[in-house]
């Protein structure tokens, strides 16, 4: 266990808990998290999750700003995703961790190339519905942090899958909240459209 991997799970281990929280800090301290786990993966030769942490730094830019400044000017609400947003999910995460799994195997000396590709693939995917505030980001962690411990453990990271173990316990309790704040979204949103309709 060294500095770098203490500070690397501080910090994202900060920004998991106020992603639960639906705050807006989960992306600035994530940044800095992912950062940091960059240079772990680097030295562990996990690739796949370098890619992801490059990938994290630049979304998380992205996520800060619509979480604050939404689709008009306002905070995004939390949602659902649509029906056919949850349908592409499965089948393109595993031909993506498929094609980016062989490309390391052949390519590269990664170690688990398969196993880390999914990490990849299935981390993009849930951050990308997180950016969106929508719920489903949380069951795609849950399938994440499965696959994350004992990968990680595998390369003796034993903070780092320790963590990701506290994770996949916070992405449950983290769904069960954000969708009580998306039904209290859509009241307040119902309540708006109706003070908004006799004067329309």
């Amino acid at each position: 266990m060294t500095a770098l991997e203490i500070a690397a799970n501080a910090f994202t281990a900060l920004a998991i808990l106020l992603a639960g929280r639906n705050s807006v800090h989960t992306w600035w301290t994530g940044i800095i998290g992912c950062t940091l786990f960059g240079l772990l993966f680097a030295q562990s030769r996990l690739y796949a999750d370098v890619v992801l942490q490059v990938f994290f730094v630049a979304t998380s830019l992205l996520g800060w700003w619509r979480w604050i400044r939404g689709a008009h000017g306002a905070p995004l609400p939390v949602t659902h995703a649509g029906i056919r947003t949850l349908l592409w999910i499965i089948p393109v995460g595993m031909a993506a961790t498929a094609c980016y799994g062989a490309l390391l195997h052949f390519y590269t000396n990664a170690y688990a190339p398969f196993v880390d590709s999914a990490v990849l693939v299935f981390s993009v995917i849930a951050q990308l519905l997180m950016m969106g505030r929508r719920i489903e980001n949380w069951p795609v962690w849950l399938v994440v942090n499965t696959i994350a411990v004992p990968l990680y453990f595998s390369r003796e990271l034993y903070l780092t899958s320790a963590l990701y173990a506290c994770f996949w316990v916070n992405a449950i309790v983290s769904w069960i909240w954000w969708r009580k704040l998306a039904a209290r979204d859509a009241r307040e949103a119902a309540l708006a459209a109706a003070e908004l309709a006799p004067a329309a």
